[in-house]
């Protein structure tokens, strides 16, 4: 199938994206690498009248470290994100290069970009499990100026977001992981969407808590508090572990057998290789 008819429009700059989202309205949506929108545009899926191409903007692809903070500008692609240096040198970040392994196949990864996986706001996706587990933040810019969004008050469910529809999603700051981590994906074959996945950090030497999050259990990444409280045991199993997982998903609503069992399977693998760590 082919998309609807739309009228296309390339900013210059992250100004001249707002000015467009506001002077055409509603019916108008940012696009950079494509790898989300275009193929819902082609089902039909998606209908926007116009599109505003944002690839052009300088500035937006930055990848750097200042501190334990990453900052990764929207363009920036999941493969330069794989293949970026300053990740791989950073302990709290190396969970970031693990998971971009996951994503799509080359061709997507070269043009898929941080800030379009997010602003999507697929709860299958990889960027907002990361972004919730690291506890990152958001920046958007709109009409009123610039706005921070914690990652775990952006994503309200499958394609909805606390992104404004006047706001350019511009960068991506995640916090390093203070303690071990872990990532575990299962999906039907490589590059396919993910059915359950879940990630991991253990809690540190200098006493920051575990955090889990998992995605497939609900319409948005969730976090899950038994899992996090079970993981500062040092005694804790396996069975203690499917447990908690068991206790969270009770909470989640999360119905479906063969669901639950996908998550609690891939909590137990993330928490094994982080612990390998």
């Amino acid at each position: 199938m082919k998309p609807a008819p739309f009228e296309y429009h390339r900013a210059a700059s992250v100004e001249d994206a707002i000015s467009l989202l506001v002077a055409l309205g509603d019916e108008a949506k940012i696009v950079a690498g494509g790898q989300s929108l275009v193929p819902m545009m082609s089902f039909r899926l998606a209908r926007p009248e116009h599109l505003i191409d944002i690839t052009g903007v300088p500035g937006l692809d930055e990848v750097s470290l200042d501190g334990r903070d990453l900052t990764l500008g929207a363009l920036a692609t999941h493969q330069r994100v794989l293949e970026s240096e300053t990740i791989r040198r950073s302990r709290g970040h190396r969970i970031i290069a693990t998971t971009m392994r996951h994503v799509g196949h080359l061709p997507i990864r070269a043009r898929g970009t941080v800030g379009g996986s997010i602003a999507h706001a697929d709860g299958s996706a990889e960027w907002p499990l990361l972004a919730v587990l690291l506890g990152g933040s958001i920046v958007a810019q709109g009409p009123g100026g610039e706005r921070e969004i914690a990652a775990e008050d952006f994503f309200f469910g499958l394609y909805t977001s606390a992104l404004e529809p006047q706001e350019v999603l511009t960068r991506v700051v995640l916090p390093g992981a203070s303690g071990a981590t872990g990532f575990a994906e299962y999906g039907l074959r490589h590059g396919d969407f993910a059915l359950a996945s879940a990630g991991v950090v253990l809690p540190s030497p200098e006493g920051r808590g575990a955090r889990a999050v998992v995605s497939g259990a609900a319409p948005a990444p969730a976090r899950l508090p038994a899992v996090e409280q079970a993981l500062s045991r040092e005694d804790l199993t396996e069975e203690d572990l499917r447990a908690a997982t068991s206790a969270d998903l009770d909470t989640l609503e999360t119905e479906d057998d063969y669901q639950r069992d996908l998550v609690t399977t891939m909590v137990t693998r993330a928490v094994q290789e982080a612990r390998g760590r």
